[in-house]
């Protein structure tokens, strides 16, 4: 432990404040007449030179003293210094550094406690946000990080969530009388949604604690996705409406078929061949769109939850053109792949993206002029994305009905599409898979030109 001069005022008064006793008894003695002028003079030095060495001795020893409770302020493990000049200093170092171990000892149980606190808020599914009287976000765990993005200490929560039901909840939760008590229930529950892609529909559940925690929290936030759970209530809305709407007719048909096959045409075989031929079109179409329907259902379910795996890109549109090959040549149309096997691959899901673009090549081969081709182009959009666009040249759609492609049945010629064999979902399905994706549909169309779909999703870093 180094050694620093001790400064010359405290050398000073500790000096003079230890003399000023001797020296005083000395000219009492010299007034008196007891001690000479000149052995007083001699006096007064011996005793200041002897007082000098002693004090400067004390101060040093004070002096480390004060050095050694400072390190061990500052949590440092410094060495016992000698202070065996001044005894009661030597027990007091002794007393603090006793001290110091078990604060070191109670702060390190402290700091694992709080680490186990935040271990295990950090493992709760669902996001967590505590804040204080002031409405300050205090503490956050790894699902509301997941959620909200990187949440910094001391931030309203209203920066974070600008949810006006769920700030005029929590400040509620936190109101107070005049007699500075609370005056509400300590828990409460607000629906919220946040606006996405994807949306999610949350449940806000808010608790008041007792008293306020040791880091300030005063009011926990728990937000629970029920997502899934709205979006099956409004699947089964849908599927009932739209399913008995799109059914309504090949069921008609086919109840008008079974009842001419029993009774006028019961004996007439062309007739009945005929109606026959006519009925087992109307129950394929049924078949293809309940199919349909229940893909949808499927990927809205799931739509939340991104998709993380590595797909080759150039084998899924492979696989789909093999697949659509005998068709576009039946319609005397050609496919044709752009695709440089050094992209990356994308991040999503092999059957989810092999669903995208067969319901995107099969639509611009179904809609084509014979002998044009349809064109699959796969580029890179800036270095963490790739775009795969599909062009036909087809009549192209009117600009009005562009916004409306991906809703559900919506057809902007219904004649030519169930005549095709279209169900009204295709572009729904796209959308919904390019969604949980975390991608992006572009549509442009010329009428009398053809369209271009383009789907931009996230590639492999």
């Amino acid at each position: 432990m180094a050694e620093q001069a001790i400064p010359l005022r405290r050398t000073l008064l500790a000096n003079a404040v230890v003399l000023t006793p001797s020296w005083g008894a000395l000219v009492i003695l010299y007034g008196v007449g007891e001690l000479s002028g000149r052995a007083t003079l001699i006096a007064m030095a011996g005793i200041a030179l002897l007082t000098g060495l002693l004090v400067q001795r004390y101060l040093g020893t004070l002096a480390r003293f004060a050095r050694f409770v400072g390190e061990l302020s500052d949590e440092r493990e410094p060495v016992m210094p000698r202070l065996s000049f001044a005894p009661a200093t030597e027990e007091l170092a002794t007393a603090a550094a006793t001290l110091a171990v078990g604060w070191r000892r109670q702060r390190a149980s402290i700091d694992n406690l709080a680490a186990s606190a935040q271990a295990i808020v950090d493992g709760l599914p669902d996001p967590l946000i505590s804040v204080d009287r002031q409405r300050r976000i205090v503490r956050t765990n790894l699902a509301a990080v997941s959620l909200l993005g990187a949440v910094g200490a001391e931030r309203d929560l209203s920066t974070v969530l600008r949810q006006p039901q769920l700030l005029a909840a929590i400040d509620a939760l936190l109101e107070t009388g005049a007699d500075g008590n609370f005056s509400r229930a300590d828990q409460s529950a607000v629906e919220l949604a946040l606006a996405g892609p994807p949306e999610l529909d949350l449940i806000a559940h808010l608790r008041r604690l007792p008293r306020a925690a040791a880091d300030g929290s005063l009011a926990l936030i728990v937000l629970h996705d029920t997502t899934a759970l709205r979006r099956a209530e409004r699947m089964r809305a849908d599927f009932v409406a739209n399913a008995s709407h799109e059914l309504k007719t090949p069921i008609a048909g086919l109840a008008g078929f079974i009842e001419t096959l029993r009774g006028p045409a019961r004996d007439d075989a062309v007739a009945r061949e005929r109606f026959l031929g006519i009925m087992a079109e109307q129950a394929d179409r049924m078949r293809r769109l309940v199919d349909d329907l229940l893909m949808l259902s499927r990927i809205e379910q799931h739509e939340h939850a991104r998709p993380d795996a590595a797909v080759d890109l150039g084998r899924v549109l492979r696989s789909v053109m093999d697949l659509l090959q005998l068709k576009a040549s039946s319609r005397n149309v050609k496919i044709e792949l752009g695709f440089d096997p050094a992209l990356p691959p994308a991040v999503g899901d092999f059957d989810e993206l092999t669903i995208v673009f067969q319901n995107l090549i099969d639509n611009a081969v179904k809609y084509a002029r014979p002998a044009t081709t349809v064109k699959i182009a796969v580029r890179p959009v800036g270095s963490d994305r790739l775009a795969v666009a599909v062009s036909d040249e087809g009549d192209g759609i009117p600009a009005t009905h562009l916004p409306r492609l991906t809703e559900r049945f919506y057809r902007v010629d219904t004649a030519r599409s169930r005549q095709l064999g279209g169900t009204g979902l295709g572009l729904a399905i796209v959308k919904h898979v390019v969604n949980r994706h975390r991608g992006r549909l572009d549509i442009q169309s010329s009428p009398g030109k053809g369209s271009t779909f383009t789907v931009t999703l996230p590639a492999v870093r």
